[in-house]
């Protein structure tokens, strides 16, 4: 009799051995796996893997998304100076240039240099002609000064000399040469994905001005936009162009 007993209590030790290790497993804890117990072999498992998302949205990624430029309505309504020079480009007479960025504009003096600076020196710029030349000196007087401004401040300078820029264009008045920053970081519609290009219109239209031209309207369906062209207003069947001399140096 005391043997059957002892029989049984072993059989009801090692069945709450299994039951106790199955308990552990299906609370969660890793379980040991006895099947190959050799060195260097995984002898413990994961007890669940990760449960698979549920939803699509958990799987992507929201596309990146880039904020469009920003500027001020209005600035300080005082300028600093580009620093440096550009050599003299062009063989006709000689215009020399300064170049200023408004105070609280993000821009830079510098930065806003080079641009002009590429612009009035390419070959299918005003110098193509034959009949100007230009420069921006470190120091003395100038004959026109190209400004970056606040629309506010566009509307300010441009007021003075009777124009109405509405916060909206730029303008030449006298030696001023202002570029609405506005139209810098924007371009117009026409000029969507193309601002460099824009940039190039609104530097040459308005130091066209400058230099005596007046508006135009676009020559015919398909053909270049004539650069005095107020393109900003519509294209009339023209195709964007921002260059006076758009095949390059006359002859």
């Amino acid at each position: 009799m005391r043997h059957k007993n002892r029989v049984l209590a072993y059989i009801l030790v090692s069945v709450g051995a299994v039951v106790g290790g199955l308990m552990f497993a299906a609370g969660g804890f890793a379980i040991r796996d006895n099947s190959d117990s050799s060195p260097g072999t995984g002898a413990w498992s994961d007890t669940t893997p990760p449960a698979p998302p549920t939803t699509s949205e958990s799987t992507q990624v929201p596309p990146p998304t880039t904020a469009p430029p920003t500027f001020p309505q209005s600035g300080e309504g005082t300028f600093r100076r580009a620093t440096g020079s550009a050599k003299r480009v062009g063989t006709g007479k000689l215009l020399r240039y300064r170049v200023e960025v408004e105070r609280g504009l993000e821009q830079q003096p510098g930065e806003f240099a080079k641009w002009v600076d590429r612009i009035l020196a390419d070959q299918r710029g005003w110098t193509a002609g034959g009949q100007w030349a230009f420069q921006r000196p470190a120091a003395g007087s100038v004959d026109f000064v190209v400004r970056l401004a606040s629309p506010d401040t566009v509307d300010k300078i441009c007021g003075q000399y009777g124009l109405d820029t509405g916060g909206e264009v730029s303008c030449r008045g006298g030696e001023n040469v202002v570029i609405n920053v506005k139209r810098w970081v924007l371009a117009t519609p026409a000029y969507t994905g193309n601002v460099d290009m824009y940039r190039h219109l609104v530097v040459n239209h308005e130091v066209g001005h400058f230099l005596g031209h007046s508006h135009v309207t676009c020559p015919g369906k398909g053909r270049p936009a004539p650069v005095m062209q107020q393109q900003i207003y519509g294209m009339g069947g023209c195709v964007p162009n921002g260059w006076p001399f758009p095949n390059g140096r006359r002859k």
